[in-house]
């Protein structure tokens, strides 16, 4: 799966990063490295929703990232 948009750092639980797709969707990131996690960066992701996993801050499926390209 592929989803393009705009890294967040929300302060939720502890803070959490998300990913506010392009698609209108909000996924939380798991995976990827710490490049990643910079506030307001836009990237181009591939990964997979993890269905089974249950997160306390609750903002959206989480998405693992096993590849991304900063745009």
């Amino acid at each position: 799966m592929k989803v393009s948009g705009t890294v967040q750092y929300q302060d939720l639980e502890g803070g959490v990063w998300v990913l506010k797709g392009d698609d209108g969707r909000t996924y939380q990131l798991a995976g990827g490295d710490r490049k990643i996690k910079k506030d307001g960066q836009r990237i181009s992701a591939e990964g997979s929703i993890q269905r089974d996993t249950v997160t306390a801050a609750m903002v959206g499926p989480v998405f693992h990232v096993t590849s991304y390209k900063a745009d």
